[in-house]
Order: C-alpha cells, then sequence, then structure tokens
C-alpha cells in the first residue's frame, strides 16, 4: 500500500521495452498509442482508435502500438480472413509489439471474449467492412511493403507479401486445428460478401482463398 491506497500492477511475461514504457490503466494494461479517446468514467477507451496517430505512422513509419519508429521490417496484426484478402484496417508494428498484443490483448488471447459495442460512437467503426466476431486466432504477418486505399468509411492497408507470418492463440502458438476452424467459421462472412458483389468476386475470393491456404501449408506444420 502507498498512502493508503492498495498499489497493483499487472505483470505481463516478454513485455517489450517499448511498450513497458507506456502508461497503464487502472487494470495495469499498458495504454497503446493508437488509442485514441476516453470513455466517460475518463478511462481510455481501446475501441476508439487516433487517426491522427493513423495519418503520422504512415507518414512517419511509427508503430501503431508503441508509437516508435519502425525499420524495414513491418508487422500487421491480422484475423485468418484477413490473411486471405490481404487486409488490415490498421497500420504495422514492430515485430515484437504485435506479438506481445496477440499474447496478452485480452480480445485477441480469448477466443470467447466478445466485441463491447455499448456506447460505441460511429467514430469507433473501422474502415472497411468488418466482421462481427472473434476469429479466435490472429497472425502476425510480417513484410516490408504495404499500400493504402481509400475507402468510404476510412482507408484500408493492403500488405505486401509475408517474409513471416505466425498464428497465435490463448496466448501461445497456435495449432493447425485451431487456424483450421477459424478459417471455417469465417470464411462463410467473406463468401456472403462476394456473392453480393457477383461471380468474379466469388472468383477472386476462391483465388486468394487458394493461395492463402498455399501459404498456410509452406509455413505452419500439420
Amino acid at each position: 500500500r502507498k498512502g493508503g491506497a492498495e498499489m497493483t500492477q499487472r505483470e505481463f511475461k516478454d513485455m517489450p521495452s517499448r511498450i513497458a514504457r507506456l502508461p497503464r490503466d487502472k487494470r495495469g494494461f499498458p495504454i497503446p498509442k493508437f488509442v485514441g479517446a476516453v470513455d466517460k468514467k475518463g478511462e481510455p477507451d481501446f475501441r476508439l482508435v487516433s487517426h491522427d496517430h493513423m495519418a503520422a505512422c504512415v507518414r512517419r513509419n511509427l508503430c501503431w502500438i508503441c508509437g516508435d519508429v519502425m525499420g524495414t521490417r513491418k508487422a500487421f496484426a491480422l484475423g485468418p480472413m484477413c490473411c486471405i484478402n490481404r487486409v488490415s484496417s490498421e497500420p504495422p508494428s514492430h515485430y515484437e509489439c504485435a506479438v506481445f498484443a496477440a499474447k496478452a490483448c485480452p480480445f485477441l488471447s480469448n477466443p470467447n471474449a466478445k466485441r463491447r459495442q455499448r456506447d460505441l460512437p460511429e467514430a469507433g467503426e473501422v474502415a472497411g467492412i468488418m466482421i462481427e466476431r472473434n476469429p479466435g486466432v490472429t497472425a502476425i504477418w510480417v513484410t516490408r511493403f504495404y499500400s493504402l486505399m481509400q475507402v468510404s468509411n476510412g482507408v484500408l492497408f493492403f500488405v505486401g507479401e509475408p517474409e513471416g507470418l505466425e498464428f497465435y492463440a490463448r496466448g501461445r502458438a497456435a495449432t493447425r486445428a485451431e487456424i483450421k476452424a477459424s478459417i471455417a467459421s469465417g470464411i462463410p462472412h467473406l463468401e456472403e460478401v462476394a456473392k453480393r458483389d457477383g461471380r468474379g468476386a466469388m472468383s477472386e475470393l476462391k483465388r486468394m482463398r487458394k493461395r492463402f491456404d498455399a501459404l498456410l501449408a509452406d509455413r505452419v506444420p500439420a
């Protein structure tokens, strides 16, 4: 205790030094640089991102999570569906920061966690079409290149060919069975969108799925 108040500091394993320098919320979780607002109680709302920080990440090659300058290798934290279409609604991070997020984030590390939609303003919506589910598995897609695409509700990031590809679930390396289960539960959502866009979109989705399956077979042991 200090000054009559109980001091609690959540401990995390293998926390990168860049993230360790970030302020903490009342639970003891590091507050990423991308957090753009506080809730009605004055606590940081992790669902709301700073568009100014997003622009700075692109302009100055900054890490989405810690805010420090990155090198040439850029790591995107993606769900398996985003691996198929190679699209992210968020900028890349340092590899170490992305892996830590995959292991420690309450939503990314817990397949049973739900997205909190209560009191979420329109500003909290991500660009593109979000699949309203927890994928249960997070991929760390490492690449040297990405490109931007302006859409009606923001900016999307198209990731380049991966130099590294890893999958995490429940705070550890994901099994092939967990990855396959995530794909099986998510692909119907992509197919629904593709069907609305016409036959050409379905053919393109099949091509992208085949390309991802080849990557998976090459990089993740059966």
